[in-house]
C-alpha cells in the first residue's frame, strides 16, 4: 500500500486517543499553529505534524513498550531531517489532557523563541 493511502486509512481509523488529541490540535487552536494528522514523512507516518514548525506529535501505546529502540531510531532519523519530535504516553493523554497541550505548548514557544 503506498505511503499516501495508509495515511488515508489512518486517518480513517483513528484511535480514541488520536481523536482525543486531533481535537485539541485542529484548525489552528494552539498559537495559530497548523497541525496535520497520519502525515506521511517517507518511509514514516507521524500521528501529528506541524510542518512550519517542523514539530512531530507521536502518540505511544502499550505496544512501544516492545518496540523502544525501533522509535528511537525513528526519531533519530526524523531529528536529522530537521524535525523536533516529542512523545507522548495514550494515558497521559487521556489521564492530563491539559497537562500535554501545555508541554505542546512549551514546547512551540521554544521552538519560536516566544516568550509565555
Amino acid at each position: 500500500m503506498k505511503l499516501t493511502n495508509k495515511a488515508r486509512s489512518l486517518r480513517r481509523n483513528q484511535t480514541d486517543v488520536e481523536r482525543l488529541l486531533w481535537q485539541k490540535l485542529r484548525n489552528k487552536q494552539i498559537l495559530s499553529f497548523k497541525f496535520r494528522r497520519q502525515f506521511p514523512i517517507a518511509p514514516f507516518i507521524v500521528d501529528f505534524c506541524c510542518l512550519e514548525l517542523r514539530l512531530i506529535i507521536e502518540l505511544d501505546g502499550s505496544q512501544h513498550f516492545k518496540q523502544a529502540t525501533y522509535d528511537e531510531e525513528r526519531s533519530l532519523y526524523l531529528a536529522q531531517r530537521g524535525f523536533k519530535v516529542i512523545r507522548f504516553w495514550n494515558n497521559e493523554i487521556i489521564e492530563n489532557t491539559d497537562g500535554v497541550l501545555e508541554k505542546i505548548y512549551l514546547v512551540i514557544l521554544e521552538i519560536t523563541g516566544r516568550e509565555e
